[in-house]
């Protein structure tokens, strides 16, 4: 179950195919309301009115990439304490260490379980806090 006081997630995923199996998960399964936007670009101009509580953000996508969309959300007041968690296949101990010392909640890896994707990101909400 859903924590009661997380409903808001923002997914930043450039494949059409993952974020729609996000969305899914999180809606369908988790409760959860999605705004999905395909480059940080999107991200950026969507998600100060969206209000997230917790953003799941893609690493490797064309244009700007994750870590940039995450320093990125971090110079806009309204987001820079809403905990970010990447999403990402690239997930040796050191590249995990250093997407956390970028300011990252914590890592999910790619590819994820729909039916536990929700379970995972109500911890990384729960632990953030």
């Amino acid at each position: 179950m859903p924590h009661p006081a997380l409903s808001r997630i923002l997914y930043v995923e450039d494949d059409a195919d993952i974020r729609e199996i996000a969305q899914l998960a999180l809606e369908m399964v988790g409760g959860f309301k999605m705004l999905l936007c395909a480059s940080g670009d999107q991200a950026l101009a969507q998600a100060p009115a969206f209000a997230p509580q917790l953003i799941l953000l893609d690493v490797m996508m064309p244009g700007m990439d994750g870590p940039t969309t995450l320093t990125a959300l971090r110079q806009q007041p309204e987001l820079a304490h809403i905990p970010i968690a990447f999403m990402t296949a690239k997930i040796q101990p050191q590249e995990i260490a250093a997407y956390k010392a970028m300011g990252a909640a914590d890592v999910i890896a790619k590819p994820f379980d729909p039916m536990l994707l929700p379970q995972q990101v109500t911890e990384i909400w729960l632990s953030s806090k």
